[in-house]
C-alpha cells in the first residue's frame, strides 16, 4: 500500500515514550499491597516490551517518512507490541484499583494518607494509560494518521475549522488533554468520540475515574477526619 505524499513527517514518538516511562515509575511507586505480585514484576515486563518497541517503531517512522510506505510486516509487529504494552499498563492499573478497593472493604491498611496516595497514583495512571489508547488507536496510529484515509475516531474542534488551523493534525498532547478532561468531567468535553470502540474506551475510563474519586478518595478523606 502506497501512502499519499505528505509534506509533514510523522509526529515524534518521544512524548508517548516518556509517558510510558512515567507510568512504569508510578507503578513502582505503589506499595506492594497494591501490586499484582512483587512490585517490580509488571513494571519489568512493561520495560521489556518498551525497549524493542521503541527501536522497531523508530525504524518504522524513518521508513514512513523517507520512503512513504508502511512496511507491512514491521507495522503489524509494532502495532501488536504497542497494543500489548498499553494493555499491560492498563491491566496493572486496574489490578491496583481492585486491590485498593478490597483493602478498603476489608479494613486493612486504612491509613487515610496511604489511601489518598494510592488513589491519586491510580487516577493519574488512568489518565496517562487512556491517552496512550486514544493516541495509538485513532486513525491507524501516530505514524499513519491522516495518511491512509482511515475514518476519524475523534472529532477535534480544529477538524471543523480547517481555515483557523490549516494542516493541523492531532498529536500526543491532544489525546492527553482528551483523556484528562474525560477523567475529570466523566464525559467528553470539546472533542467528540465517533467510533464505538472509542466510546467504549471513554466509558471505561470515566467509570474507573469515578470509582477512584468517589469511592476510594472520599473514604480516605473520611478517615482523615
Amino acid at each position: 500500500m502506497t501512502l499519499p505524499d505528505s509534506p509533514a513527517p510523522p509526529e515524534s514518538l518521544w512524548p508517548a515514550r516518556l509517558v510510558i516511562v512515567a507510568v512504569i515509575g508510578l507503578n513502582l511507586a505503589l506499595s506492594e499491597q497494591l501490586t499484582f505480585g512483587p512490585t517490580w514484576l509488571l513494571p519489568s515486563l512493561e520495560l521489556l516490551l518498551l525497549l524493542p518497541l521503541s527501536f522497531l517503531r523508530g525504524r518504522e517512522r524513518w521508513r514512513v517518512h523517507r520512503l512513504g510506505q508502511p512496511p507491512v510486516a514491521l507495522f503489524r509487529l509494532t502495532r501488536w507490541l504497542a497494543l500489548g504494552l498499553i494493555g499491560l499498563l492498563h491491566f496493572t492499573n486496574l489490578a491496583s484499583l481492585v486491590l485498593l478497593i478490597l483493602s478498603l472493604l476489608s479494613g486493612q491498611g486504612t491509613s487515610g494518607v496511604n489511601l489518598l496516595a494510592g488513589a491519586l497514583n491510580i487516577w493519574v495512571t488512568n489518565v496517562l494509560v487512556f491517552s496512550l489508547w486514544y493516541w495509538e488507536l485513532d486513525q491507524g496510529g501516530p505514524l499513519f494518521r491522516r495518511r491512509c484515509g482511515q475514518p476519524l475516531d475523534f472529532l477535534f474542534p480544529q477538524t471543523n475549522a480547517p481555515a483557523l488551523a490549516p494542516a493541523w493534525r492531532p498529536e500526543y498532547l491532544d489525546y492527553l488533554f482528551v483523556a484528562f478532561t474525560n477523567a475529570a468531567a466523566f464525559s467528553p468535553t470539546d472533542t467528540m468520540p465517533l467510533t464505538r470502540r472509542i466510546k467504549l474506551l471513554m466509558t471505561i475510563q470515566s467509570a474507573t475515574s469515578m470509582l477512584t474519586v468517589v469511592l476510594v478518595a472520599s473514604r480516605a478523606v473520611n478517615i482523615l477526619k
